[in-house]
């Protein structure tokens, strides 16, 4: 997607205006409601102990890879780490709940909040056995941009760590257009981290949105759950990007 860019008098681009721009609001801590899961503002009472049981169920630890912290080895450290990050606004954590069984399964945050500019990050991604390749963990990440969207934030990010390869395949499963690779960004445990960046922008939100719509609808999934329609054939021919 090419966007025409104004020029000022002297004939040089100066970017396109952006008329009756006012910073949206920082998202709410509170509860985002899907058919097949829910989202709710991350509290070490309510979620730690599900949380840590469905985790240990990877018992490789090779969730926690890419990430800058775990594996958790106990419960306590697990409820050390839930009690520092839940109360915080950036990033700000919510565990997800499967309906279907009323547990918590996994934890997104918004991150990296920048209203000013109207940009927001998801991340923070720790998806246990429970929730990886379920339903509800499309559904999650769909709850989580319409909700940035719907405030009025104009870019939508994916980062990771660029030898992640499930998560890049992830991000363009789930609409997001590859914009390239920042070379030693961070050292991670560690290590050197190079950064895979990807973005939604406003302007790709409404097909992206009718695509997760058409996927999330009941006709989709067949009497056992199972989709009949994958929902990357709906998102890939809207990338901007492949990478």
């Amino acid at each position: 997607m090419v966007t025409p860019q104004d020029l000022n008098e002297p004939g040089q681009p100066i970017g396109c205006a952006v008329p009756g721009w006012k910073p949206p609001p920082p998202p709410a801590r509170a509860a985002m409601e899907g058919r097949f899961c829910r989202l709710e503002p991350l509290d070490v009472k309510a979620h730690a102990e599900s949380l840590h049981a469905a985790n240990i169920l990877n018992a490789d630890g090779s969730m926690w890879t890419y990430m800058a912290y775990g594996p958790f080895a106990t419960l306590e450290t697990y409820r050390k780490w839930v009690d520092g990050v839940a109360g915080g606004n950036d990033p700000m954590f919510f565990a997800i709940v499967d309906r279907a069984t009323g547990q918590p399964v996994g934890v997104a945050s918004y991150l990296r909040v920048d209203p000013a500019n109207g940009c927001i990050e998801v991340g923070h991604l720790a998806y246990s056995p429970l929730l990886q390749r379920k339903p509800a963990a499309s559904e999650a990440m769909y709850l989580m941009m319409a909700q940035a969207f719907k405030l009025g934030y104009r870019r939508y990010e994916w980062k990771c760590n660029a030898l992640n390869a499930p998560s890049r395949a992830a991000a363009q499963r789930l609409g997001f257009s590859y914009e390239g690779i920042f070379r030693q960004a961070t050292v991670v445990k560690g290590r050197n981290r190079d950064t895979a960046w990807y973005s939604i922008i406003d302007a790709e939100w409404p097909a992206l949105r009718g695509a997760f719509e058409n996927w999330l609808a009941p006709a989709n999934f067949d009497a056992s759950g199972k989709q009949r329609m994958r929902l990357s054939s709906l998102t890939g021919p809207l990338l901007q990007q492949r990478g």
